[in-house]
């Protein structure tokens, strides 16, 4: 609040919705292969001292891991550990670590041996047999099975995705859908594996219940979305989250992203987190306008969080970064994602680590005056995608008008500053457009 006849600065607003922005914002990481790199030399640093990943991570703001989980035995994480190595025992140690450095967990079953995508539902090896009675009872089972062993462990998760990117189902054939496969049988046999999965959670999680996520990688295409999740909602499955893959050098340009999350959200009214996305900081050209470069990438974490918190209802709730943990490695096919990460070719952790973390950061909006007849007013990247507005008075709602100043942003903060107006007293807040 400013009073123009003595330039005295008296009190600034606080954004009061700050928790709804801020603070219940997922920050998250995918790290799944942390201890698969460790264990070959890959180390991580911090202004140049070696320390732990995850530690780094949090003292950037990163406040969730994501973990995935494959139905892999041990003999085959031997075999193979860069396709094969994210199995119970794997995840369960990597799940306990990120709890003690003070992060949340999501876990992410991929309902198979190894990698699960929208190109491949493969069945575990040891399910192949299964009568499709039988392979609904399994599901039922593993999913219980696996979260007793977290929560006898201390570290029940606070997120479970029911399969990576499962846009044409799980389980191939029986669960598959889309193509050769959109019929009513298929959809109804994916829907009650999905609902068998769920039960499976429930029974073994007992009062502390994660919230389950249904992942599909269509980001940028809306019409493939409205046609899975009205299909899912005719199963009658019930779920908490709508995750979305959305890689900008695959899946459209931010407009379409943005569009996309806007309509479901007004079709679903169901939280939205990006759950995976990567952006290269070198080794690439120009990718939806922003340079391959460590402050490109940076740039790019801030505009998808502008996105998201333009969400309606404040529905766009987090944001995953894929391959957070990856480095070179010498005869293993990381497919890019080494110059896609959060750490340099060095190991030393990448700007847009802090600015993720950022995100997660309570909207405060802070005032002072400058000089004589100058207002600066300061707020943290978590406030990104919300609208700076002012009013003479806080009598009425109809009074509030957009205040559209040059807003400059910094490694941490937005700031603009504005000339004292006439008005005896003006009040300055934050809102969702």
């Amino acid at each position: 609040m400013v009073r123009t006849a003595d330039l005295v600065l008296l009190a600034w607003l606080v954004f009061l919705a700050g928790r709804a922005f801020g603070e219940n914002f997922i920050a998250g990481a995918d790290v799944s292969h942390l201890k698969f790199f460790e264990d070959r030399g890959v180390v991580y640093r911090d202004d140049g001292q070696v320390g732990d990943a995850l530690e780094i991570l949090q003292r950037r703001g990163v406040n969730c891991v994501r973990l995935r989980l494959f139905t892999s035995s041990t003999a085959q994480a031997l075999a193979d550990p860069y396709n094969r190595i994210n199995n119970l025992d794997y995840t369960l140690a990597l799940a306990v670590r990120s709890r003690q450095a003070g992060l949340k967990v999501l876990l992410d079953f991929h309902y198979s041996d190894t990698w699960a995508d929208p190109g491949k539902q493969t069945k575990p090896a040891a399910w192949a047999n299964l009568s499709f009675t039988e392979l609904e009872q399994r599901m039922v089972e593993y999913n219980s099975n696996c979260i007793s062993s977290f929560r006898a462990a201390g570290v029940m998760p606070d997120y479970v995705q029911m399969g990576n990117e499962i846009t044409s189902g799980m389980l191939w054939p029986e669960g598959r859908v889309g193509g050769a496969y959109e019929n009513a049988t298929q959809w109804s046999q994916f829907g009650r594996l999905i609902k068998a999965a769920i039960r499976g959670i429930h029974d073994a999680s007992g009062p502390q219940r994660p919230k389950i996520i249904i992942h599909i990688d269509r980001g940028g295409d809306w019409a493939a979305t409205q046609w899975y999740f009205d299909n899912l909602q005719r199963q009658q499955v019930e779920f908490d989250i709508i995750g979305q893959s959305y890689y900008p050098f695959w899946h459209g340009d931010l407009n379409a992203l943005s569009n996309c999350l806007h309509r479901a959200a007004g079709r679903y009214a169901k939280p939205l987190i990006i759950m995976e996305t990567a952006f290269p900081w070198a080794n690439s050209g120009n990718v939806v306008g922003f340079p391959a470069t460590p402050t490109g990438q940076s740039d790019y974490v801030l505009q998808l969080a502008k996105i998201l918190k333009s969400v309606p209802d404040g529905l766009g709730t987090g944001i995953f970064w894929w391959g957070t943990e990856y480095q070179h490695l010498d005869r293993v096919q990381t497919a890019g994602f080494e110059f896609r990460g959060f750490f340099n070719a060095e190991g030393d952790v990448l700007p847009a680590a802090r600015t993720l973390g950022q995100l997660s950061t309570p909207v405060v909006l802070k005032a002072a005056l400058t000089g004589t007849d100058q207002i600066t007013l300061h707020w943290p990247l978590s406030g990104a995608g919300l609208a700076l507005v002012n009013s003479p008075s806080l009598l009425s709602s109809e009074l509030w008008r957009p205040t559209n100043p040059p807003i400059e942003t910094n490694t941490l903060t937005f700031e603009t500053t504005l000339p004292v107006g006439d008005e005896p007293v003006s009040f300055f807040r934050l809102q969702a457009n």
